[in-house]
């Protein structure tokens, strides 16, 4: 009997894995729509934008029907949450950013969704790095005159951000761990009421994202001190990296990354991997990111996930040493 119950279970087992290379081998079946799932409202910033440009990328490179949905709401936490509930076969994907993806889980006590266990990343695609820019009339040309000055003046330079968690306020909290510099912050609605403070000498500096203070830095309205990623930014080539300035451990940006519910079958994600690789090296894919301030990312999907893993683990830090309680 045991004997027979194991054969039974083998086969069982070899059927279920004969069905999903089937599943793998015949997807994309032809006519079939693949859902995109943008966790925000549509034509609202860089997010939905780029998110257009990955389901149109997909069609093109898998010769698929990609159908982009909107589903905004609550950090982004409404369409990762139907996401992560999708069926894991291919046709239903996630199209997300740092903020659902790595931050939320530090800044909400009963999240519906976990970014890591309930998703595979199938690639990353972008980022939108944040930039220090400060008010004109500081006696600040770099990066160390801007420590120094901090020091000298703890809590008097005023930091402002789109609010508590948002990019630009972690950013500040990661430039506070990283120099041992004191800064206050200051929250706003928008990017817009803190560029034109800080312009107006109401507050002292910002960690902007790039499309958001790109044309203040080329009129000279502000001065742009530092990228906060690897590399240079395409659209501000003359703006050196914290790496450059001897802190190469101040990188914060909003990234993106495509991914699927844990499960969908591995040939499926590599074929998406290959075909989201594919796109990323399009040139009419490459301007129409270099127009929203954003460089292309790209690699493996172990590369992805591991991504994921550490970022969602470094902002834990932040917002812990922050004080920043969850919702």
């Amino acid at each position: 009997m045991k004997k027979f119950v194991q054969q039974a279970l083998v086969a069982s087992l070899s059927s279920l894995a004969l069905g999903l290379s089937a599943q793998a081998a015949d997807w994309p079946e032809p006519g079939h729509t693949v859902e995109v799932i943008l966790p925000i409202g549509g034509g609202t910033g860089t997010g939905d934008a780029l998110g257009r440009i990955v389901a149109d990328g997909l069609e093109k490179q898998l010769n698929i029907k990609a159908v982009p949905l909107n589903k905004p709401g609550a950090n982004g936490i409404i369409g990762a949450t139907e996401a992560s509930k999708a069926k894991a076969d291919g046709y239903h994907l996630l199209f997300s950013w740092a903020g659902t993806l790595a931050v939320n889980p530090s800044m909400f006590k009963k999240l519906s969704y976990d970014p890591v266990k309930d998703f595979e990343v199938i690639g990353l695609v972008a980022e939108v790095p944040n930039i220090l820019v400060i008010n004109k009339d500081l006696p600040i040309h770099s990066v160390d005159d801007l420590v120094k000055y901090a020091k000298e003046h703890p809590n008097e330079l005023n930091a402002g951000s789109t609010g508590i968690g948002s990019s630009m306020h972690l950013a500040a909290e990661l430039f506070q761990n990283e120099t041992g510099t004191k800064l206050e912050h200051v929250p706003y609605n928008s990017p817009a009421e803190g560029t034109t403070d800080m312009i107006g000498g109401d507050i002292q500096m910002m960690f902007q994202l790039v499309p958001g203070i790109r044309a203040m830095v080329e009129a000279d309205r502000v001065r742009a001190l530092a990228i906060m990623s690897e590399q240079r930014s395409p659209v501000l080539p003359d703006v050196p990296t914290m790496a450059e300035q001897g802190y190469p451990s101040l990188l914060s940006s909003t990234w993106f990354a495509l991914l699927a519910p844990t499960g969908t079958p591995d040939a499926v994600l590599d074929k998406l991997n290959e075909g989201l690789n594919g796109l990323l090296k399009d040139e009419a894919v490459l301007e129409k990111l270099n127009s929203l301030g954003a460089s292309p990312l790209g690699g493996t999907r172990e590369q992805g996930n591991k991504h994921l893993v550490d970022e969602t683990a470094k902002w834990a830090e932040v917002i812990e040493k922050a004080g920043i309680q969850k919702q």
